[in-house]
């Protein structure tokens, strides 16, 4: 595919605010954390935060003036949610991250637990969110996923979890050196034009679906951009969104490169 030689300058996303009390609490409860944690020289700990809040979690730090001793931490070097570390240059660290393999016990031809079903069976165990990091299912050990959870919910994980949907599971409490490397997931990516950068036309071209529809997934609330609500069609995008269509998948896009011959936008994505 042709590409223009004098590609367009690259816009950004701007930091959103917070939007909503959740989100707002969030960082008032950042900020008190922080302001603890550095007033006493002692660690403290969040809970794990989506991508949204960890910006969220930075904002805040940036407003109680701290601007080293943190760090965000997932259990695994890819991880999607991350809890916040607060580490005084004096105190004594830890990790609070534990991990929890699952080894399913499906019969022969039996179709294995996705994501969700391990999820849904998660919490089930009524586990807040905050307490639950990422799910990984490597794809080199089908029937295996492993759990990052906070310490309390690690063990009533392996005390109390016994199926994923519909499948018996076995559950062992993993010490951080037996946390295996996983492989890298194998995302293929792909390239589209399309006549503008706005959201109903991005969204059409990763569905492989007309703007028409795209617009009433949109006007149906069943779209986000970086974990926020998408309302109107006309939304710019930009480069690293990830839009999240429900009933639909994950999509990231990964590179606005510029224009085609025809003077259309080039876009490049893939699907989580």
């Amino acid at each position: 595919m042709a590409r223009s030689i004098d590609p367009q300058p690259k816009a950004v996303r701007g930091f959103i605010p917070a939007r909503t009390d959740e989100e707002r609490y969030l960082m008032r409860h950042i900020e008190d954390l922080a302001r603890t944690a550095f007033s006493r020289e002692i660690a403290r700990y969040s809970g794990f935060l989506s991508d949204r809040e960890q910006d969220l979690a930075r904002a805040a730090l940036g407003r109680a003036d701290i601007e080293e001793g943190f760090r965000f931490e997932g259990g695994w070097p890819q991880a999607e949610r991350r809890i916040l570390c607060l580490e005084p240059e004096y105190s004594y660290g830890e990790n609070p991250i534990r991990c929890v393999r699952l080894q399913c016990r499906a019969l022969p031809g039996a179709a294995l637990p996705a994501h969700k079903d391990y999820l849904g069976s998660l919490m089930g165990l009524e586990l807040k969110r905050e307490a639950l990091g990422d799910i990984v299912l490597p794809e080199d050990q089908p029937g295996t996923a492993y759990v990052f959870a906070l310490e309390p919910a690690a063990q009533l994980i392996c005390r109390e979890l016994f199926q994923a949907g519909h499948t018996e599971l076995t559950t062992e409490l993993l010490e951080p050196d037996e946390i295996p490397s996983f492989p890298q997931a194998r995302r293929e990516l792909r390239s589209a034009t399309v006549s503008s950068l706005r959201l109903d036309a991005v969204l059409a071209a990763m569905l492989r679906c007309s703007r028409g529809q795209a617009c009433e997934l949109i006007a149906a609330g069943r779209v986000e951009i970086n974990h926020l609500p998408a309302e109107k069609p006309h939304a710019p995008v930009y480069e690293g969104d990830v839009f999240t269509v429900r009933g639909k998948g994950r999509f990231g896009l990964t590179a606005l490169p510029g224009k085609s011959k025809k003077d259309r936008s080039i876009i490049e994505f893939f699907q989580y």
